[in-house]
């Protein structure tokens, strides 16, 4: 097997630089993609139909481009060529969907986005568990949770600080899109791209052995041995992998209504209104974009605290407090109508918001055979992408007869189901390298 070197902190840290694009695309679909389908004439009740493009993409995309990474050879590296051609794929997107003239360009220009960012996704997670030994696999999934949280604060501030830059908020284009948000999708492109080259010329991939190459070459070829491989995958899937299914389907049921409905909640408790043309749902909009970087930013600075805590006490028990304070804090936020209240109930989502981009990953990362980590982190996804499909094709089902048509009663319902993974988490039983690192003291990090 190939020796892992020990890496330094700033080794670590420019690996892991390409999430933060990657993730600044995320932290655009997030706060601006509902705003954007109502300035283009959509319903409330089938607004999350018009979301299916990331979960669909993911379901299909990762697992596959998973399996199809741990298969590559190329002088380049197994992972590199999927960042690089996602990467450039992902800013053509972000630079396109701003100028959307109708609902369904948007929405199709959506599957382009989240297909670029899904073949980027899985071979930057399982570069990640390729570059560190199991000892720094924690340092290396919550580094990667650091760059999502950072990314996300970005994407999610970019609009007020345009303002605050002398940009007027309420001018827009033909399409009711404002000058905002257009100059802050022109901006995504440009990080999306930047990042992932910053680490492709900072980071090489560890060469793979001979008898490592050997086995690569020794596998049937084409795309029906590809898929066999994840079927076999997912029959002999490890039981901690299993476990963890029932905590992502709580956690990104929940997180999907966040995202789709936290816009039009706060525009109804503190606007009174939902209409897209009144000032005050732009206003909305705008307060969404500072909450929503204000917990990315919490989660930024959390993913680095939570490593001794996580070495101390293992990723369960601090993926469920984590997930618990989230659910008390959703419960909250429709009961407040003054917006500085709102930033408190926004450290709770940002530290559930780290927890869930690092935890799962260092849980999983020591149950799988390392030969197959692609294939892995690609159908690890799998239980991230179909409890948002379940949410597609449920929540309009009962938006209006359980849920009063109110966007604040989804928050609720997201609260509430934060509070099921927190106790489902507990269940989850870690496997033997996981137990190991939950159990080493916290160490210094190296400069």
């Amino acid at each position: 097997m190939t020796h892992k070197p020990h890496l330094s902190f700033w080794q670590i840290i420019n690996m892991n630089v390409g999430f933060f694009g990657i993730q600044f695309s995320f932290g655009l679909q997030q706060s601006s993609m509902s705003p954007i389908y109502k300035y283009l004439g959509a319903d409330d009740a089938t607004l999350p139909f018009l979301w299916l493009a990331g979960p669909v993409t993911g379901l299909i995309v990762q697992p596959i481009i998973g399996a199809m990474s741990d298969r590559t050879i190329t002088r380049w590296g197994r992972r590199t060529p999927y960042f690089l051609i996602g990467a450039i794929l992902c800013s053509v997107g972000l630079l396109f969907m701003p100028f959307s003239p109708t609902l369904w360009v948007a929405a199709s220009l959506l599957w382009i986005l989240d297909a670029a960012n899904n073949v980027t996704m899985e071979p930057y997670r399982a570069f990640v568990s390729d570059k560190l030994a199991p000892a720094q696999h924690s340092l290396g999934f919550l580094t990667q949770s650091a760059f999502t949280g950072l990314g996300q604060t970005l994407a999610y501030l970019t609009p007020t600080l345009l303002v605050l830059f002398g940009m007027n908020k309420d001018a827009t284009n033909d399409s009711n899109i404002p000058h905002i948000v257009i100059a802050a999708f022109l901006t995504g492109a440009v990080f999306s791209l930047a990042s992932v080259l910053w680490t492709l010329k900072t980071t090489p991939e560890i060469p793979l052995e001979p008898d490592e190459l050997q086995k690569i070459r020794l596998k049937s070829p084409g795309v029906k041995a590809m898929l066999l491989d994840i079927a076999v995958a997912i029959r002999e899937m490890p039981p901690t992998m299993k476990q963890l299914a029932l905590v992502k389907l709580f956690q990104w049921y929940a997180m999907f209504c966040y995202w789709q409905y936290i816009s039009l909640s706060l525009a109804t408790t503190l606007y009174g209104s939902t209409d897209p043309t009144t000032t005050g749902f732009r206003d909305a909009g705008l307060l969404n974009g500072q909450i929503g970087a204000f917990y990315n930013f919490v989660a930024f600075i959390a993913a680095f605290a939570l490593v001794p805590f996580t070495r101390r006490f293992g990723p369960k028990v601090m993926h469920s407090i984590c997930l618990t304070l989230a659910g008390v804090s959703m419960l909250c936020i429709p009961l407040i109508h003054t917006p500085a209240l709102l930033f408190v109930p926004m450290v709770g989502v940002g530290l559930a918001w780290a927890s869930i981009m690092g935890n799962p990953y260092i849980m999983l990362a020591g149950c799988i055979p390392p030969e197959r980590t692609g294939v892995y982190m690609g159908i690890f996804n799998m239980f991230i992408v179909i409890p948002m499909i379940i949410q597609i094709f449920t929540l309009p089902l009962f938006y209006r007869a359980w849920l009063d048509g109110n966007p604040e009663n989804v928050i609720r319902l997201a609260g509430g189901l934060l509070l099921c993974a927190a106790v489902a988490a507990l269940w989850v039983k870690v496997g033997p390298v996981s137990s190991r690192l939950a159990a080493q003291k916290a160490q210094p990090l190296q400069a």
